[in-house]
């Protein structure tokens, strides 16, 4: 029963590799989990299905995401922040690649967007990208580290939301600790992802890359291709992205937040009631598709979970820990790397790392901050070279507008390698010897 997850896992990888769809590959790789589970393909398949609902709220805050940004996006705020990128970073590769960073940070733990500013920032730039000869897998792991560092290390926006979900899993298992100590926590792992970051942009992909193939052409319509300035639907627009964040913070809900700023981008006429329909189906076409993966992930996290294959994993490695701290906390982020990489999900992955490491922490002897350190590394590896994952799917979606960038061998394998192996050492450095 431990080799199911392993195995079920390998097969989404090689399917993956070998540029079958990622949902047809997850899918593929949860009926195999519920096979080799003893499952009829039947059971497997309604097991499958059932627990697709485990990422509803993710999919319809990413749904109405979608639309928020679709709404920011009709103003021209968007393009005349991309004009102006343009116009002071034309040729500083580098420095273009930290900007894209950092404005994928904000949209974290500032302007509430999550994934859904990708698809509309990135695609008018990639013309100026092939230019440079600028390595859009540079570009892909910088995205990737704005959707995932500053949730990671930062309780605010995202972050409230992933340290709150760590807090009430180890709580529900047993374990007390404040929010504070919590974010102290996870700045040695997060600042794993600022290594590789570095590493990334100056070393591995900083020389010129011409893209291969002929690709399609990214069409702008006659107001994108407009030089803005600011007014004062933009000044409406900022007000309406700060309303939607407040309500978050104070909510603690991504959907509230992001149907506040919706709802006052029309009720401000920044946007007319005429547009409502287009602005939805337009939010629902960028990310759809997105939102579907997560609900496929969702689902094959559920068989794994419900069939025991996790927890069998979980204690054939226990048998293997003995008392070392530094041995159990190496095995633990192993099997933490295998499950998230399986459910794409660092949020969806805490309930079910939490339930299984507390006790085997508690044993051991790790303190609280340490327990915390180890399960929101644990979650967190997995998450950004999942193929399965919004921090991959993201940045894939607005790199891939012009069928020039492969979704696997882009984004999936240059983040894998330049986050995980990261943060896995910086982790487990911090668990084993600093907390």
């Amino acid at each position: 029963m431990a080799s199911v997850v392993i195995i079920s896992v390998l097969v989404m990888t090689v399917l993956s590799l070998a540029r079958v769809h990622v949902i047809l590959a997850i899918i593929i790789a949860g009926l195999t989990a519920g096979l080799l589970s003893g499952l009829s393909i039947v059971d497997a398949v309604d097991l499958f299905v059932e627990g697709m609902g485990g990422q509803s709220n993710t999919a319809l805050s990413y749904i109405l995401l979608g639309a928020f940004a679709v709404a920011i996006n009709y103003t021209g705020i968007t393009n005349l922040l991309v004009k102006n990128l343009i116009r002071l970073l034309k040729g500083k590769k580098a420095f273009m690649v930290l900007v894209i960073a950092a404005i994928a940070s904000l949209s974290q733990n500032v302007i509430p967007v999550h994934i859904a500013f990708i698809p509309i920032l990135i695609p008018p730039l990639l013309k100026l990208f092939d230019e440079m000869k600028l390595d859009r897998r540079a570009v892909a792991t910088a995205l990737t580290f704005g959707l995932k560092a500053p949730y990671m290390m930062i309780p605010i926006g995202f972050g409230w939301a992933f340290h709150t979900t760590i807090k009430d899993a180890v709580e529900n298992s047993g374990l007390s600790i404040s929010m504070d100590e919590i974010a102290i926590s996870m700045l040695i792992p997060g600042a794993g992802m600022i290594f590789g970051l570095l590493i990334a942009v100056f070393f591995t992909y900083r020389n010129d890359r011409t893209v291969e193939g002929i690709g399609k052409e990214v069409n702008l319509s006659s107001e994108e291709k407009q030089v803005p300035t600011f007014n004062m639907q933009h000044l409406l627009t900022l007000i309406a992205i700060i309303a939607a964040l407040i309500v978050q913070i104070i909510t603690e809900n991504l959907i509230i937040g992001a149907l506040t700023g919706l709802l006052l981008m029309f009720v401000f006429f920044v946007v007319p009631f005429r547009k409502v329909d287009n602005v939805i189906s337009d939010g629902v076409v960028m990310m759809g598709n997105i939102a579907f993966v997560m609900l496929v992930a969702s689902g094959f996290g559920h068989v794994i979970q419900e069939t025991g294959a996790v927890t069998a994993l979980v204690e054939a490695s226990s048998d293997l820990l003995g008392d070392n701290k530094a041995v159990i906390t190496f095995v633990l982020l192993l099997v933490g790397l295998v499950i998230t990489l399986g459910i794409g999900s660092s949020f969806g992955t805490v309930p079910i790392l939490a339930s299984l490491y507390v006790p085997i922490c508690l044993a051991a002897g790790f303190s609280p901050m340490a327990t915390v350190a180890l399960i929101g590394t644990a979650a967190a590896l997995g998450d950004a070279g999942s193929p399965a994952s919004d921090s991959t799917l993201g940045p894939t979606s607005g790199l891939n507008a012009d069928g020039k960038h492969h979704h696997i061998w882009d984004t999936v394998v240059p983040t894998f390698i330049h986050f995980n192996i990261p943060i896995f050492i910086f982790g487990w450095v911090a668990v084993s010897w600093i907390f």
